[in-house]
């Protein structure tokens, strides 16, 4: 037994859950309402599978949007593969987990973010408050840009 409780990691994987859940119900009902999804990513992680073109265009990190056109959702423990339109080239992409950096949902001022520490500073992920300041600030059909959307802090909870 250890001799300390690691909340960052059982918050990391709780929020984990909660992407996957979400995730699930739009697999099986698809999106409600307004809600829509800007999903940053490392392109580097080493689950990722994305095309070529994609990595060389993205290296490092990409945001993809989860809103009108998107497809062939499946959803697993481990992360999700789903169909996107990149000027009218769809693409199939899988996402762990592990690999979100940020899952916003501007529709309802709801984000999160993830970030892992250097290792000899802390080997667990941290959760933190994610600026809007640096997110995608995307645009809508009609050429509007969405209202910003609040996120969900868990430093206060941390010691």
């Amino acid at each position: 037994m250890t001799s300390t409780i690691d909340y960052g990691n059982l918050m990391h994987r709780a929020m984990r859950g909660l992407i996957q859940e979400v995730l699930t119900d739009v697999q099986k009902d698809g999106l409600p309402g307004e809600h829509h999804f800007f999903v940053t990513f490392d392109t580097m992680h080493p689950d990722v599978e994305i095309a070529d073109w994609l990595s060389d265009r993205y290296p490092g990190e990409m945001t993809v949007v989860i809103q009108h056109w998107f497809g062939n959702l499946e959803v697993t423990n481990e992360g999700f593969t789903i169909t996107l339109n990149f000027g009218d080239n769809p693409e199939t992409l899988y996402i762990p987990y592990d690999a979100i950096k940020t899952f916003v949902d501007p529709s309802v001022e709801f984000g999160l973010r993830f970030e892992t520490q250097d290792e000899e500073d802390a080997p667990d992920a941290k959760i933190e408050e994610a600026p809007m300041d640096e997110m995608v600030e995307p645009q809508d059909d009609k050429g509007d840009t969405p209202r910003e959307a609040e996120v969900v802090s868990l430093d206060q909870f941390r010691k």
